[in-house]
Order: structure tokens, then C-alpha cells, then sequence
């Protein structure tokens, strides 16, 4: 599990890197160590498997300011914040701003291992959901104009014949489109058809 992910840690703290890199690394997870938002900046790229453990309070870019860039560049790494002044507002703050968890020094071993799993986890979800739209949004662009029309009836509930009468064709047709619709877009059954729709669709959370 997670073999292609690693952990990026961002600390300004040399002692704080290297103990957190050797816990990770007991765990059979990859890690990465920056000293400053920029080096980390500097050495990553956007796509990469993982989440971010990134320190609160750091010289030159705060670790609540390069969360925010990465938001506004559209990273979508999990960032998890670590801080040893913590209080209830900048943890807010963070939350609000996207911040996957939010955690205390000192903390325990095992709880911020729990959250770097979790954190992971939800980055290999959201990959496999992009993955699955990307396919699903390949297969769409295949149709034609008529059969997004059939398509988005068909996966509505419409029946052959109320889809016949509204676009004012015979039900012969219309069952011929909804044949290349279900093979274009690869679906086995209606059911698999309308669960595409629903992943395709902009507010799908999947």
C-alpha cells in the first residue's frame, strides 16, 4: 500500500527533519525533507503520490502561507500542519484553508503515523477518482451531439418511447443511439451507465 507516495516534510528544524524522517521510515514509507517552503518548492512538481507534513511557523514562507499557494496552483496533496504554538484559531484557519489535519508538538508517534496513513489513503482515493473521470470523460467525447442528448435522457429515467417523443424520432432510433451510447461509453448495464453520469457530472463528489 502507498508504495508510489511519499511523505514531504517541511521543517525549518534540522533535528525536528531527521526524527521525523527516521519514524516514517520505520514504517516502510518514503520520505522526502525540505528545510524552507522554497526548497520545497523548488524540488517539487505537481501529480506526485503523498501528503505534505508541513511546520506552522518557519522563516520566510509560513507553513499556512505555502498551503495556501499550493491551493491557489492547484496542488492537491494532503497537507498535514504541524506547530508547537498551536491555539484554536490558527487551527480554524488552517481547517478552513484545506488543511487535511492539524496537529500539536508534542505529539505522539503513533497519532501522527495514524494521520500520515490517513492522509495517503485520501490522496489515493482522489487519484483514483480523477483516474476514473479522466476514462469516463474520454469515452463522453466520443458521442455525438445526438447521443449526449439520448444519453442524458436514458440515464434520467426516460423510457424509448418519451425519449422518441421528445426528440421527435421513432423508438427504432432511439433504441439504435442508446446501443452506441452503451458501447462507446463502455457500460455493461443501465446501471453502469447512470453511475458514469453521475461521476461525470461537475458536482459529483465521488
Amino acid at each position: 500500500m502507498h508504495h508510489d507516495a511519499t511523505v514531504f516534510v517541511v521543517d525549518d528544524d534540522q533535528a525536528m527533519r531527521t526524527s521525523l524522517q527516521w519514524l516514517i521510515e520505520s514504517t516502510g514509507m518514503s520520505v522526502q525533507t525540505f528545510e524552507s517552503a522554497d526548497a520545497f518548492l523548488a524540488n517539487h512538481y505537481p501529480g506526485r503520490a503523498g501528503c505534505l507534513l508541513l511546520d506552522v511557523r518557519m522563516p520566510g514562507m509560513s507553513g499556512l502561507e505555502l498551503q495556501s499557494y499550493l491551493a491557489r496552483e492547484g496542488y492537491r496533496l494532503p497537507v498535514i500542519l504541524i506547530t508547537g504554538h498551536g491555539d484554536v484559531s490558527m487551527a480554524v484557519k488552517a481547517m478552513k484553508a484545506g488543511a487535511f489535519d492539524f496537529i500539536e508538538k508534542p505529539f505522539h508517534d503513533e497519532d501522527l503515523l495514524d494521520s500520515i496513513r490517513n492522509a495517503l489513503d485520501y490522496d489515493e482515493r482522489h487519484r483514483a477518482s480523477q483516474a476514473t473521470r479522466a476514462q469516463i470523460a474520454m469515452r463522453l467525447a466520443e458521442l455525438t451531439p445526438r447521443e449526449h442528448e439520448v444519453m442524458a435522457m436514458v440515464t434520467d429515467g426516460k423510457s424509448n418511447k418519451e425519449i422518441a417523443a421528445a426528440l421527435g424520432v421513432s423508438a427504432k432510433t432511439v433504441e439504435a443511439h442508446r446501443a452506441r451510447v452503451m458501447e462507446k461509453m463502455r457500460a455493461g448495464s443501465l446501471a453502469e451507465l447512470v453511475r458514469m453520469a453521475l461521476i461525470a457530472a461537475p458536482e459529483s463528489t465521488l
